[in-house]
């Protein structure tokens, strides 16, 4: 006869122990001593970015650049109304106009690259390939210039920028396309064709929207990549924010640190809330649509 313990342990499953450290995919969990020496190089990297962060808090003050008048100029809604604000405004019209001709850019010459006609499919690979190698400054300046030994006319500075950003990232756009779309495994079009659907619809109604979810990372990623790269209108005088904040507002104020610092916030607040909404956006699409591709990252530029 079992006893009511034996019984109770025969009954009921055993549960398994729990491990104490969470190990991830490629490497083990730390031990105790791990651990310790994890922390310790924590606190080495806590103190030296302290140390770092007083140097330069002290050699600014010793320079003066946190007295008050060169800070006083923030607290102007004159400055922001006149001087900050139009150059943000420059800097995301020609971000938005240049995302959206990119994402075209990128869809043509991306479906392009995977026509099953050698005509279309190596114009755009050379096409693609031909654009992720040059520098976008370089893009930017021969937009313009190129426009007055052709026509007689210099390109405004605003299209110069948004061609120039267009061409770069909407190349590599073309790749993430491409990319995504390879990403889904052979058998979802496969059975699609098995179906007795078409290629056209074969990559409308299959492809498409799954190879969507997996590129959504890497395209907001792009976008911030375009976003900041709209800085280099800086150099052929486009009236964006860096512009502001670096050769308007410190020549009416001689505070160039200052305004640089407050334009570098600006920057980094605008990424964050593109990064949260991409976030939001990926999580959601994941949420209401199942796909079997595997995220996609952005190609490095060639020769990297």
């Amino acid at each position: 006869m079992k006893t009511p313990a034996a019984a109770r342990s025969t009954s009921a499953p055993r549960k398994r122990a729990r491990p104490t450290g969470t190990a991830g995919v490629l490497f083990d969990a730390p031990g105790p001593k791990a651990r310790i020496r994890h922390n310790v190089l924590t606190l080495v990297g806590v103190v030296l970015l302290l140390l770092v962060a007083w140097f330069v808090w002290r050699r600014m003050d010793e320079a003066g650049q946190w007295d008050g008048d060169l800070w006083s100029p923030f607290l102007d809604p004159q400055v922001w109304t006149g001087l900050i604000l139009p150059g943000l405004w420059g800097t995301l019209t020609a971000a938005a106009v240049a995302a959206v001709l990119a994402l075209a850019f990128g869809v043509v010459f991306g479906l392009g690259r995977l026509s099953e006609r050698a005509w279309i499919r190596l114009p755009s690979a050379w096409v693609v390939e031909f654009f992720r190698a040059i520098p976008v400054l370089i893009m930017i300046f021969s937009a313009q210039y190129l426009s007055f030994s052709v026509a007689g006319q210099v390109m405004p500075a605003f299209w110069a920028v948004v061609i120039g950003l267009t061409l770069y990232n909407g190349s590599v756009l073309a790749e993430v396309f491409r990319a995504g779309i390879l990403a889904v495994p052979r058998g979802q079009s496969e059975a699609a064709y098995a179906l007795g659907l078409q290629r056209g619809a074969v990559m409308r109604l299959v492809l498409l929207p799954q190879a969507v979810t997996a590129m959504l990372p890497a395209i907001v990623g792009q976008m911030v990549v375009l976003l900041k790269d709209t800085a280099l209108g800086y150099i052929i005088s486009y009236e964006d924010l860096l512009n502001a904040g670096f050769r308007i507002v410190p020549s009416n104020f001689g505070n160039l640190i200052p305004a640089a610092v407050v334009v570098a916030l600006i920057y980094i607040l605008i990424n964050l809330v593109l990064g949260w909404a991409a976030a939001r956006l990926e999580a959601r699409s994941r949420r209401g649509r199942r796909s079997a591709a595997a995220p996609v990252t952005a190609p490095p530029a060639p020769g990297t």
